[in-house]
């Protein structure tokens, strides 16, 4: 005699997407997007900058002046004069934006589906902010996109993905780019 049980309907509220704009980030977000349109979740789409990368991150950005008086504040007054200062006419807020709804487009099967979302951009050492995001703002998934390597590549180098779900306390969506 077959026993029968109920399954759970899980449903997610708040969806931290993380992305380093790239062609892994690509392909991971429509599953994120997916999922905030099944649950009508928040959606939130988190691009970190890393502390180490800062100041190579502003040549460009800013000039020299200005960045002398950027050490002198803190960082979140930094943080915030970057956000909002210009590139090539595009700032990186409008660049994750581009991303995203060029990731969406890739998918002729997403019809009339309409998705909103957030748009966060960090400082600091990736796994760190991901977590702290997640926790700190009551986060209940994160999806985060991997490129299958090898043992060696993902053991020494300490893949972002895998340091995320060993040490997440909430489920984590690993998407895995092929090939």
């Amino acid at each position: 005699m077959k026993k029968e049980s109920k399954v759970p309907e899980i449903r997610y509220t708040k969806i931290l997407y993380t992305t380093d704009l790239s062609e892994t980030g690509r392909y991971a977000f429509p599953y994120a997007a997916s999922l905030a349109h099944r649950d009508d979740a928040q959606l939130t789409v988190l691009h970190i900058v890393e502390a180490h990368d800062f100041e190579k991150h502003l040549v460009g950005y800013i000039d020299k002046p200005l960045w002398d008086e950027i050490k002198n504040r803190d960082l979140q007054e930094a943080r915030n004069l970057l956000l909002h200062r210009r590139r090539q006419d595009v700032n990186i807020v409008d660049s994750v934006e581009e991303f995203c709804q060029s990731a969406l487009s890739d998918h002729d099967d997403i019809d009339d589906a309409f998705v909103t979302y957030n748009i966060a951009v960090e400082m600091g050492e990736p796994v760190e902010v991901i977590l702290n995001k997640a926790k700190k703002e009551d986060y209940d998934l994160i999806v985060i996109g991997k490129h299958g390597h090898g043992v060696l590549k993902g053991g020494l180098i300490g893949d972002t993905a895998q340091r995320v779900v060993r040490r997440s306390h909430i489920p984590v969506l690993v998407i895995k780019v092929p090939d």
